[in-house]
């Protein structure tokens, strides 16, 4: 699979970067499986651990064999270094609990989101870093997790039906899994999208209100975010459906989007030169992101 407007995450150095246009291109066999960019997914706890981390694992191991991305696994927060994180268009927070990184470590992570790097997380990501507020906004509106009923089915409803996570998802439809209440709402920052939703009058013990947000994203201090709270189950990561909003997941916090919208027109008409300054891999805005297909699309970027 191909990325639409992929910039791998790179630093920002003096001098111009080339960008080629877009280049519609098939599906075709025999094509290369060369990895498009690298996710690091991160899964180390500090308070419960779900046994459900090893199928996580497993799952974002195959969407990268199956998509063209490497994937790496650490529970080691000294991997969180400004060297290291440069590596990886996306940082997997899977299912991360307590206190998990030091002040330096947590500087480390801020820097590269604020160097255009991708944070996914996902069901127990939001149970971790209570002491750090740069984190409770990076999740969105500080809507860290706050308690939880048994595991139960209940209804969700798909808000946004063309966002790559969520666009194959029925209107509504039913899921079994452990259903959480936020300490906030994630739309207190009003730049906060939300995906999907949770019937509170299909199960015991929410405690949100009648729009109880389960999956959102944002752009935030110069990166982008997208955190779904789905995930307790061991049998969530078997689901097809699950397996789509994951990978759409990743696949858009690894997208480049732009700083100035003219940029699109830019990459779409050839070859551009932009200044030290600017993002101009950041072809495409949110809306002609989310409304075409992933696979059919590749930027060729050469830097020099």
């Amino acid at each position: 699979m191909n990325l639409l407007n992929h910039r791998p995450h790179l630093k920002k150095a003096p001098g111009r970067i080339l960008i080629g246009a877009i280049v519609l291109i098939g599906l075709v066999a025999g094509q290369s499986n060369a990895e498009d960019f690298r996710v690091l997914v991160f899964s180390k706890t500090a308070g419960f651990r779900h046994n459900s981390i090893v199928d996580g694992i497993s799952l974002i191991e195959q969407l990268g064999t199956d998509n063209d991305f490497g994937v790496d696994l650490t529970e080691d927060a000294s991997d969180f270094n400004e060297s290291n994180l440069a590596q990886y268009a996306v940082v997997v927070w899977l299912s991360t609990t307590g206190d998990v990184l030091n002040n330096v470590q947590q500087s480390a992570f801020e820097a590269y989101i604020q160097d255009g790097g991708g944070y996914v997380g996902v069901h127990a990501a939001a149970d971790c870093e209570y002491g750090w507020p740069w984190y409770g906004q990076l999740l969105g509106g500080d809507a860290w997790f706050n308690n939880h009923p048994s595991i139960q089915t209940a209804t969700l409803s798909r808000e946004d039906d063309k966002h790559v996570s969520s666009k194959h998802f029925p209107s509504t439809f039913s899921f079994q899994d452990e259903w959480y209440n936020f300490q906030n709402q994630p739309t207190d920052d009003p730049d906060v999208n939300v995906v999907l939703t949770i019937d509170e009058t299909s199960y015991s013990g929410g405690n949100m209100g009648a729009f109880h947000p389960m999956a959102w994203f944002h752009e935030f201090d110069g990166g982008r975010v997208w955190y779904t709270a789905l995930g307790h189950r061991s049998q969530t990561f078997e689901n097809d459906d699950f397996k789509k909003h994951l990978l759409g997941g990743i696949l858009w916090a690894a997208t480049c989007l732009p700083a100035q919208s003219q940029f699109f027109n830019a990459c779409l008409t050839g070859p551009e030169i932009a200044s030290p300054d600017t993002t101009p891999c950041r072809c495409a805005d949110q809306d002609d992101d989310l409304d075409v297909d992933i696979e059919d699309f590749k930027v060729i970027q050469q830097h020099q």
